[in-house]
């Protein structure tokens, strides 16, 4: 059991240590240089990755099987390990090199992110795991809007400080999922600190705290964070998305406030807007669907007795 951990402990730093070193490349490679070096990657990764290329064809299959036939399915595979190869190392370069890769994205709808925050009750901005929204963090960090982040802590400890202390530094707060007690203490005192409060709630919220609503016509297990948390701060929530242009920049689009449907049974209305934050995180991957991760198992969690259950925190990566 020892012996099991050291190496555990060993190849965890060799990943580490050789990702810090990356980054140090990363830095001084011009922007198209990294995105063909993306390119190429992911292209030897579209090959290797057998698992999860069976898995995003599953899932395309259950999104579009009826729409798109095998070769458009196999090139949004394809479009789409590039785009998280490329998304991955914007995101390594942009810990160090914000304001340069912050310059790459054009921003749309910024007056509806200003008009939310005069009310004074924080932003509740929700997203999915769609195009490379690290950037769209530090691109609204750069703007000196104050941003945190629900995340998961990652495996490894060492990175995981790593990961957060540049996020600090670029002006983006983390708040950690777990203990979910303080998670909500953070997000709340956020909110009431009229700061952003960015949550990501796209993927399998299968532990019994989420409701399922429809995506792409099949029942999701979905997060029901940002409605608890509008319902319990009033703050408006606000939806935001990036996507890549054909030149390797990117457009953050940011929607009007979403305004909730009221119900009598607040059960009822939880899981009325959760549907229709779905809804318009469905409508962006049809726009773009090489932008979404499907890698994912989305659908993994099917329903069953006591399975619309209200009060789950968004399941941030």
């Amino acid at each position: 059991m020892e012996l099991k951990r050291i190496k555990k402990t060993i190849k965890r730093d060799i990943a580490f240590y050789s990702m810090k070193m990356f980054c140090v490349i990363l830095r001084f490679m011009p922007k198209n240089c990294i995105c063909a070096v993306g390119d190429f990657i992911a292209g030897i990764g579209y090959f290797i990755a057998i698992r999860h290329r069976r898995i995003a064809r599953e899932s395309l299959n259950i999104a579009f099987g009826k729409e798109k036939n095998e070769k458009e399915i196999t090139r949004i595979i394809k479009d789409c390990f590039k785009n998280m190869t490329k998304s991955m190392f914007e995101m390594l370069a942009s810990l160090d090199s914000a304001p340069v890769l912050g310059r790459m994205v054009n921003i749309e709808g910024k007056e509806y992110l200003d008009e939310a925050l005069k009310k004074k009750k924080g932003v509740i901005m929700i997203s999915g795991h769609f195009g490379s929204f690290p950037l769209l963090l530090t691109k609204l960090a750069l703007l000196r809007y104050p941003v945190n982040v629900v995340v998961r802590k990652l495996r490894d400890d060492k990175a995981d400080e790593y990961f957060d202390r540049k996020r600090i530094a670029l002006g983006v707060k983390s708040i950690y999922t777990n203990p979910k007690a303080l998670c909500v203490k953070s997000s709340i005192d956020a909110l009431r600190d009229n700061e952003i409060v960015f949550m990501l709630m796209d993927q399998n919220f299968g532990s019994g705290a989420g409701v399922f609503v429809d995506f792409f016509g099949r029942k999701a297990a979905t997060a029901t964070g940002p409605i608890i948390f509008a319902l319990r701060t009033e703050a408006p929530i606000v939806p935001a998305f990036i996507f890549r242009e054909k030149n390797n920049n990117h457009r953050l689009v940011i929607e009007p406030e979403l305004i909730l449907e009221h119900r009598e049974d607040r059960d009822e209305m939880v899981k009325v807007n959760v549907a229709r934050i779905t809804a318009i995180i469905e409508r962006y991957i049809r726009l773009y669907p090489a932008e979404w991760g499907w890698i994912h198992r989305r659908w993994k969690s099917r329903p069953g007795k006591n399975s619309d259950v209200s009060g789950g925190l968004s399941n941030t990566d």
